[in-house]
């Protein structure tokens, strides 16, 4: 169809039905879209009205994914076998269809337009793209690094029976974007003239320029984790920071069930991603320097002792004395147990009232350290006025603060 894109259609499959009603399959379309929202409002219905058993909202579930995976096949080949464009007055036998293709000087502007987008459409499975033009080295690791991510995944959520893996799923559609756009890069690479190189996706990043210089690209993607982009521009310290604060807020509020104070993770993340970015720039202009995120981190030694003191006594409480109190005296583990239930909310109170006094305490010494210094200052600078009375400090403090 030479008035309907490729591109367009292709990207529409991703909602079920919409590419093939662009593309004017109309019974395709509506047998897509019908199949695939039918089965999630069924779901839907299922879960909030009827309270369906889960064994059918399963099944249900799987239909809408294979119904999705079937539209996006279905697209992938119509586009595939669609004729060339060809312009109008070009039609007739094939040695003149040849001849005003070649003499048109939009024929290899289109020719190049078509194998891109075959390209990208070979692209929807990670690596066919590569294979298109020659590239099976780059092809193959694309494409193990797809799948293998994804068993790896299943493998380690089964044997360990943690749920938890699944969400490095994530990664895959990293990796599959990764992979479309550089073999769209490839192919224009090819468009350009340029000589394709048949090597591992990751070797690309181990090449540096000229110069010498780390691999930006690298230093982005692995930006996603709080702290690796900053040891990969080795910046140790801050890295192992950023790292260390990231995944201890992350266990202390699990483990304390701090669910009041989850914003903090996002906050932590932003703070830590667009920080690698601007440490690249950094990096690039030849400015970087290591400073950690808590310059002196010695003096809070005492604090940090006396919380690790704290989780070590909670936790032999827990799973120590008050297992062997119940193996022991029953009556008494029961109550032991009762306690330590509740201790998590006393903790909880008792950090948050202490981290409170000790805020009011350290403004209290503030301004009492403020009032002394100004005594003095007014004392050997106007001998003759008394000294300013310490009450007025104090409210001049607290109006600006």
């Amino acid at each position: 169809m030479p008035n309907k894109s490729s591109l367009v259609a292709f990207l529409l499959s991703f909602l079920p039905g919409a590419g093939h009603l662009y593309m004017n399959r109309l019974f395709r379309g509506f047998l897509y879209g019908c199949g695939f929202f039918g089965s999630l409002f069924l779901i839907f219905m299922g879960v909030t009205g009827f309270h369906a058993p889960s064994d059918f909202l399963i099944v249900l579930a799987l239909m809408a994914a294979l119904i999705w995976g079937v539209n996006m096949l279905d697209m992938v080949i119509f586009l595939l076998r669609s004729q060339p464009y060809r312009l109008p007055g070009s039609y007739g036998s094939e040695q003149q269809d040849q001849a005003s293709w070649d003499a048109n000087p939009y024929s290899t502007q289109m020719a190049g337009q078509q194998e891109k987008t075959k390209i990208m459409l070979l692209s929807f499975i990670p690596g066919l793209g590569h294979y298109q033009l020659g590239l099976m080295h780059r092809g193959l690791t694309a494409m193990v690094s797809f799948f293998g991510v994804a068993i790896l995944v299943f493998f380690v959520t089964i044997m360990t029976h943690n749920e938890g893996f699944v969400a490095f799923l994530l990664a895959l559609p990293v990796i599959w974007f990764y992979t479309m756009f550089d073999a769209l890069k490839q192919q224009g690479n090819k468009q350009a003239g340029l000589e394709l190189i048949d090597h591992s996706i990751f070797e690309d990043f181990h090449l540096r320029d000229e110069y010498g210089r780390k691999n930006r690209t690298l230093a982005t993607i692995i930006a996603i984790f709080p702290g690796a982009a900053h040891l990969y521009l080795s910046m140790t310290k801050r890295g192992v920071q950023l790292m260390a604060i990231f995944l201890f807020s992350i266990y202390i509020l699990d483990v304390l069930r701090l669910s009041l104070f989850l914003f903090l993770i996002p906050i932590l993340w932003f703070f830590s991603f667009f920080d690698a970015l601007q440490s690249i720039t950094k990096y690039e202009n030849g400015t970087l320097i290591d400073k950690p995120i808590i310059e002196n981190w010695t003096a809070y030694s005492r604090p940090i002792g006396m919380v690790l003191i704290f989780l070590g006594s909670y936790y032999v409480l827990k799973d120590v004395v008050v297992q062997f109190m119940y193996q022991i005296l029953p009556s008494v583990g029961n109550y032991m147990y009762l306690i330590t239930n509740f201790s998590q909310t006393l903790i909880v109170a008792l950090l948050l009232i202490g981290g409170g006094v000790r805020l009011l305490m350290n403004r209290k010494h503030h301004v009492s350290t403020f009032s002394t210094f100004t005594d003095e200052a007014h004392s050997s600078t106007h001998q003759s006025n008394p000294p300013m009375p310490h009450q007025y400090l104090e409210i001049d403090e607290k109006k600006n603060p």
